[in-house]
């Protein structure tokens, strides 16, 4: 009787890709090393069950402790190829995973093993390190709030005020966005306090002062930025009206419009090339002035004493877009001031000279165009004797008839104009290291500690809704999705740095869908991981042979891995050994 044979498939996808690329990072024996999981642990490492479970979450999107195990039996034969030991059906039982998060959420644990994993990073990619981004973020969830938890209700930066929230600070290098730096805090916590331990971590981690730290306005607390520069490190940030008040500013504006010449700074494309307009002329981002100050301020009992630049810098793009939401002010209070004098049913409408200056003043206040439209109001007085009748006696009652005339002031307009799109930046590092354009592109650039953000509590990472309810599997699940959020952004960074050292080599295209022509060489690691969902491993077990077959990389998915510094054994080793048997998870 002939024994039918038994055939099996895996979409394998991106997922050799993914474990080749945490291999190269040594995640799972540096994970091994600092986290000491309990006696009794049998099989797999609590490392390897980390690289199990980030490729899951990278390749499906999907933080769900309860989706792993039942991914990961479709994939046996892909996982065994990567693994010391063979994959057993309780490595990746919610209890299991369960303990991983807990284990993460050991704070001194997790401080060495970060700053062992950035070492690791940094001389394997030979990355600088000079400036580091700040910034925080939230996640909400339907948990319950506790006096001491982490789950707080707090200012909701996903617009869900009415549910707890747990707060992320992220420190991240620059320009490839990679954490350094992770602190889960509570979700009422006020950001000014939080840069300062996470800033401390980071320059522990890296071993080193001296880094320029750029963040939003709350890092530009006094207390902040004094602090940062007792340390001897550098800090780059806006000023936001509670550290500058509007009259400070507003004399800063002053000065700067004072000036014959601002410095004109335009800002690179993608490729590094300038951007011309229509008629090839260099397209003029911003415009600044500096100046310099002299602070004092405690800290520690010790006084700093240091200068500090204020870049004062008018954005053409802010400019135009305030300039914008001005005429559409005017217009609509134009359109209020046309009406407040017309009848119809249901509408009150003043009737007395003080009433309309009122009404006028109310609207030019509440468009915020005070100054910039000339409101005459014409009142004409009618006066009319009324006769006594029974007991009323005989009166003098006067109407008025009311006309609004509306021009606009087109000298205060153009003065206001002016005075649009400024911010005031401050630094501590000198000129010679940072000159006002740099100063001025350093921040502009700040979206690279906002896309790691959106990765994180986006669809890549997925970290947004979270399915946790305890603390410390909270904290332990966003440290994980740290470690995701580096292997994302060190894929992408090092085959945009590859495509750069190749300036003559063809751009990547077929990674668009629906565009196969579109080119590109600053492609993202979204991108690059979607590249890899067509490949099937199929595996086919006769009585005396096993045989197995793989979907044919195609060029482009072959030059991702050559980009990507990766060996393509990382799927060929799948069918290498073709003589090995299909075992289930359940005979282990």
């Amino acid at each position: 009787m002939n024994t039918p044979p038994v055939v099996a498939t895996e979409r394998v996808d991106d997922v050799p890709l993914l474990f080749g690329h945490m291999q190269r990072l040594d995640v799972a024996r540096i994970l091994d090393a600092h986290f000491e999981t309990h006696g009794n642990h049998q099989g797999l490492s609590l490392g390897s069950i980390v690289m199990i479970w980030l490729a899951h979450i990278l390749s499906r999107s999907d933080h769900r402790l309860n989706r792993v195990a039942p991914w990961a039996a479709s994939l046996q034969t892909t996982l065994n190829a990567f693994l010391a030991e063979p994959l057993r059906e309780t490595d990746l039982t919610d209890d299991r995973l369960a303990d991983v998060l807990r284990y993460l959420s050991d704070d001194e644990a997790w401080a060495a093993c970060e700053a062992e994993l950035n070492g690791h990073v940094l001389r394997v990619y030979d990355l600088e390190t000079d400036t580091v981004r700040v910034d925080s973020t939230t996640a909400s969830g339907y948990w319950k709030v506790t006096e001491d938890g982490i789950f707080q209700f707090g200012h909701s930066k996903d617009h869900r005020p009415d549910l707890p929230q747990v707060k992320v600070m992220l420190a991240v290098l620059d320009p490839l966005g990679m954490p350094l730096a992770v602190d889960v805090l509570p979700g009422q916590r006020n950001d000014e306090p939080l840069y300062l331990p996470i800033i401390a971590r980071v320059r522990e981690s890296l071993g080193r002062t001296g880094l320029l730290y750029v963040g939003d306005c709350k890092i530009g607390a006094i207390g902040n930025r004094a602090a940062l520069e007792h340390a001897g490190d550098d800090y780059l940030c806006p000023l936001g009206l509670v550290q500058l008040p509007a009259a400070e500013v507003d004399a800063l504006v002053t000065h700067a419009l004072a000036q014959t010449s601002l410095v004109a700074i335009s800002r690179p494309d993608a490729d590094g090339e300038p951007i011309l307009d229509e008629h090839g002329n260099l397209v003029i981002h911003a415009e600044a002035w500096e100046t310099s100050v002299e602070l004092t301020a405690t800290v520690d009992g010790e006084t700093v004493t240091w200068t500090e630049r204020r870049i004062v810098v008018r954005s053409t793009a802010m400019q135009r877009t305030q300039t914008h939401a001005l005429e559409r002010r005017l217009g609509a209070a134009e359109a209020a001031l046309a009406d407040l004098l017309e009848s119809r049913q249901g509408k009150s409408r003043p009737t007395t000279p003080e009433h309309a200056t009122d009404a006028i003043a109310a609207i030019l206040k509440q468009h915020k165009v005070e100054g910039l439209l000339d409101v005459r109001l014409d009142a004409e007085a009618h006066t009319r004797t009324i006769r006594a009748y029974g007991s009323r006696a005989a009166r003098e009652e006067t109407t008025y008839t009311l006309a609004i005339h509306v021009s606009r002031n087109e000298v205060a307009i153009t003065e206001a104009i002016k005075r649009m799109g400024w911010r005031v930046y401050v630094t501590n590092r000198p000129v010679a290291q940072l000159s006002i354009t740099q100063v001025v592109l350093a921040y502009r650039d700040q979206y690279r500690a906002e896309q790691p953000m959106s990765r994180l509590i986006g669809s890549s990472l997925s970290l947004r809704p979270v399915y946790l309810s305890r603390d410390d599997h909270v904290t332990g699940l966003i440290r994980l999705l740290t470690i995701g959020l580096r292997v994302l952004s060190l894929l992408e960074y090092g085959i945009r740095r590859s495509l750069a050292r190749e300036p003559d080599a063809k751009p990547l295209k077929g990674l668009y869908a629906g565009q196969p022509n579109r080119a590109t060489r600053r492609p993202t690691a979204e991108l690059v991981l979607e590249a890899f969902r067509n490949l099937t491993l199929t595996v086919v077990e006769l009585p005396n042979e096993v045989i197995r077959h793989l979907t044919p990389l195609s060029a482009l998915q072959q030059r991702l891995l050559t980009l990507a510094g990766l060996d393509h054994t990382c799927y060929s080793s799948l069918v290498a050994h073709l003589s090995e048997p299909l075992v289930e998870m359940g005979e282990r």
